[in-house]
């Protein structure tokens, strides 16, 4: 029997604000961009779009200011069919926005957030939540005391429950702030990015998936994307895998890459495929998103 229960991802959604160069510009001086658009943005929003594309059912969680930049990523919410019952409309604070220089002759993507006063969702809020629609939930660290308290909820819930109606948590470790690192236990899916790993010493893939799996809790899978290097990952049976990248012919737009990558694993271990596919076509996915503007067509080969 088919499971319908959705993914829900927790975490940032924000306005992206795009200008797309011939060459980054030099400062104080004033130059054309080759075009400029205006994208939702944010990790956990990116992932709820391309798991929307690959047909999964899902939701988002996150904080929201009223406003006309909410309008705008409301709407946008709505035309890629992700349920947004479960925002949190904050009365302090703005919706922030972030204003990204893409260029695709260096394949650079410069981000510059104004990340505002807007509160992140709390445990409080999550305990709102009726758990019973999920089958996954994605949490894009941040707030991470908040984020642990969430989690321990899922566990309570979890208790309750047969394995296979359990709900699956991973957890995205992506800045090197240190109050993230205690999100490492939590997840049975550990997303660690390039940064970090190189914040604890690490210089691939490999050898940070080797090096920080310790950190993790019995069972868990920790999984590390290295750019053009492609992916590690590393499952409780002690067997590193990896997948080589899959650049695109020409590089367009890498904006977004990491949270394509992240979405393309979570589909494939949520509909049962191993993890060296899942890696494979997570590289493979990020690969074909490096090669287009914004997310529309990425997944045309790759839905069924």
């Amino acid at each position: 029997m088919e499971d319908k229960r959705k993914v829900l991802c927790v975490g940032l959604v924000c306005l992206d604000i795009i200008s797309v160069v011939d060459k980054y510009p030099e400062e104080d001086t004033d130059s054309r961009c080759v075009s400029q658009r205006w994208q939702r943005g944010g990790n956990a929003s990116n992932t709820c779009t391309v798991l929307s594309l690959l047909g999964v059912p899902c939701a988002f969680m996150g904080s929201l200011a009223a406003g006309p930049t909410a309008n705008f990523i409301v709407e946008d919410f709505s035309r890629r069919l992700v349920d947004i019952s479960e925002l949190v409309w904050q009365v302090k604070g703005q919706t922030p926005c972030a204003c990204c220089v893409v260029c695709p002759s260096s394949g650079s993507r410069t981000v510059v957030l104004s990340d505002t006063n807007l509160p992140d969702v709390t445990a409080t809020d999550f305990s709102k939540v009726d758990l019973r629609q999920f089958k996954w939930i994605h949490w894009e660290g941040r707030n991470a005391e908040d984020q642990i308290e969430m989690i321990q909820q899922v566990m309570l819930y979890n208790s309750t429950l047969p394995q296979e109606q359990q709900i699956t948590v991973s957890v995205e470790i992506e800045k090197t702030r240190e109050p993230l690192y205690q999100l490492f236990p939590y997840g049975d899916v550990v997303f660690v990015s390039k940064d970090v790993a190189r914040h604890f010493g690490f210089q691939t893939a490999e050898a940070a998936v080797r090096g920080l799996y310790s950190r993790l809790k019995h069972g868990a899978v920790l999984v590390c994307a290295w750019a053009e290097r492609g992916a590690d990952a590393l499952g409780p049976d002690g067997v590193v895998v990896h997948s080589d990248a899959f650049p695109p012919e020409r590089l367009v737009d890498t904006l977004g890459a990491g949270d394509t990558f992240n979405a393309a694993i979570i589909h494939q271990l949520s509909t049962g495929a191993s993890l060296e596919d899942a890696l494979t076509f997570g590289c493979e996915l990020a690969g074909r998103k490096c090669g287009v503007h914004g997310y529309d067509g990425i997944v045309r080969e790759s839905k069924n």
